[in-house]
């Protein structure tokens, strides 16, 4: 499962990161997680705020960190 945090590098984009490791830990889910730090990279993908989450090319959250539990449920969905 390929999963990106895109974000230019603010405080928010780390967590968002640490947060989604630790969720992807928790469930064994085997992912390559990486993150797009290049302003116009990350607006290739049509986002305008920072932090976002993209699982398998879907932005899932832009502007806003999401609950774990909301990471979770997108990642079993994705899985599924």
């Amino acid at each position: 499962m390929k999963i990106e945090v895109l974000g230019t590098g603010c405080a928010k984009c780390h967590k968002l990161y640490q947060l989604v490791e630790t969720v992807v830990a928790e469930l064994g889910v085997v992912a390559e997680l990486s993150k797009i730090e290049k302003l116009e990279d990350i607006m290739k993908h049509g986002v305008a705020m920072t932090p976002a989450l993209m699982i398998e090319g879907t932005v899932k959250a832009a502007g806003r960190i999401p609950k774990a539990a909301q990471i979770a449920t997108w990642l079993k969905e994705a899985g599924a």
